[in-house]
């Protein structure tokens, strides 16, 4: 499964925030510096999701704060994941 998200590295803490129109903005401690944030990325969100890091990666965007990542994980799990974050949006 594909998901679109932004990313703001050197946040004071990791989380993931559903936004109003819809988006995933995901707040990460690590700094962009030669792909640790990317690293750090795919294994804060297989932590968050509950599956392993080997399931998830950087698509697309590796150099970019908008970014595509390609999850092996079932849909109705992953929105189920979501709606934990804000109901009324998803």
């Amino acid at each position: 499964m594909l998901l679109r998200i932004t990313v703001k590295p050197n946040a004071k803490a990791d989380e993931v925030l559903l936004q109003t129109d819809g988006g995933i903005l995901v707040k990460i401690k690590a700094p962009p510096v030669d792909g640790k944030a990317n690293k750090y990325l795919e294994e804060f969100i297989a932590k968050w999701l509950g599956i392993a890091k080997s399931r998830v990666s950087v698509a697309k965007g590796t150099t970019n704060t908008h970014k595509t990542l390609a999850i092996d994980i079932e849909e109705q799990m992953l929105k189920s994941r979501l709606r934990e974050l804000n109901p009324d949006v998803i």
